[in-house]
């Protein structure tokens, strides 16, 4: 069996999709025939600019290979996405030149890769199984400016109708998103295996519990700074409330990160840290060292729906989670983490109360370790893509 895989992120880089679709590569040649390929095209890590990390454009091992695409320098803005996903295509397009494949599989949050997934599935005659982070035609209502959302909305619809309606299998990240896809595409066939917690976190699970007595509480977030997130509309009110309770640590890089900075300097905050991104291991032991994780999307009705992958690294650490989301993902949090307290986005008075809520205590939480780890949810899905190449013999 020959699988395309195609994923915009992928080792090293540092995101969700990165670490998903790193995890399924493994557990793929661990469950196809002896036989099998698997060829990945992605690009040299480009998630934030501020972060570089060695890789090389081509690895060729038995069962694997790995086509890593250069693109052009780009920041966060359209047009600048548009330009490297261009470039991104073009190379997908020449690699698979002359080949043939049994299956292709993408990987998409912004909605274009599982376009390019379908368009690669129909030039190749091969199934088509996708896997969708993010509902892109939601969100766009609510991160681009209203007048540019109006004209693009109808041109993405038809671009997602296009695609979804190609699939042999849809698989979406988190349940809230299913009955988005139900009520326009009845006739695709859909499962759900969500994100999971990876081994390097595994590795570091608390065996007991043992209470944190900081003075000034140290209080993590880690992770892109952009719209979605909405730490600009929440950190500089709340940490101005928290001044003399709570140290913020901020580590990451994004579209929002220059918007965040001056909101702080505006509030006159002196409890804020902004640091660059960092490797997955020196994060870690960021994590380890920390008193409180925190998590935020922005007050928007499309993130009702999401399930934030952090959840799962900030679960399986056994730290407090003070998170700030709706929806499915305030409902997740409540029946399967323990010692986490929600408040509504950007509400930063209800932020206040949810922390007074908290336990500063590191605490094993080994039922949820047990249900979400990410080894065994990549194993399920690697066998569901065999069995649907079977099944379409």
């Amino acid at each position: 069996m020959k699988v395309l895989l195609l994923s915009f992120y992928f080792k090293p880089d540092l995101s969700a999709g990165s670490f998903r679709n790193t995890a399924l590569v493994e557990s793929l040649l661990r469950t196809l025939p002896a036989d099998s390929e698997v060829h990945v095209v992605t690009t040299l890590p480009n998630r934030y600019a501020g972060y570089s990390a060695g890789a090389p454009e081509e690895e060729v091992a038995q069962n694997l290979t790995i086509k890593r695409v250069r693109l052009p320098a780009h920041e966060s803005g359209m047009i600048d996405q548009s330009r490297a996903f261009l470039a991104y295509s073009k190379k997908v397009e020449q690699f698979v030149r002359n080949k043939e494949y049994d299956m292709v599989f993408a990987s998409s949050s912004r909605l274009m890769t599982a376009a390019l997934g379908a368009k690669m599935a129909r030039q190749l005659e091969a199934p088509l199984y996708l896997d969708i982070r993010d509902i892109f035609v939601d969100t766009i209502k609510d991160v681009l400016p209203r007048k540019l959302a109006w004209l693009m909305k109808p041109l993405f619809g038809a671009v997602e109708r296009w695609t979804i309606s190609r699939a042999d299998r849809l698989n979406v990240v988190s349940a809230g998103f299913l009955p988005y896809f139900e009520s326009r595409y009845p006739k695709v066939s859909k499962v759900v295996f969500t994100n999971g917690i990876d081994d390097e976190f595994l590795r570091v699970v608390p065996e007991v519990s043992q209470a944190r007595d900081s003075e000034i509480v140290e209080v993590v977030y880690a992770g892109n700074i952009g719209e979605g997130q909405g730490l600009h509309n929440i950190i500089p009110q709340l940490a101005k409330k928290m001044e003399g309770r709570v140290k913020f640590r901020l580590i990451g890089g994004g579209g929002r990160i220059r918007q965040l900075e001056d909101a702080i300097t505006k509030a006159g905050c002196t409890n804020v840290v902004l640091e660059p991104p960092v490797a997955r291991e020196e994060l870690i032991e960021i994590y380890k060292n920390a008193d409180v994780l925190f998590l935020h999307l922005n007050d928007y009705d499309a993130f009702c729906k999401v399930l934030p992958s952090k959840l799962f690294e900030y679960g399986a650490l056994g730290k407090p989670i003070w998170a700030g989301v709706a929806g499915y993902a305030a409902n997740f949090v409540k029946e399967n983490l323990d010692n986490a307290e929600v408040f509504s986005p950007c509400a930063d008075a209800e932020a206040v109360e949810a922390f007074n809520r908290l336990e500063i205590i590191d605490k094993p939480r080994e039922q949820f370790v047990t249900q979400f780890s990410r080894k065994a949810i990549m194993d399920e899905m690697a066998e569901d893509i065999v069995a649907l190449r079977e099944s379409r013999k």
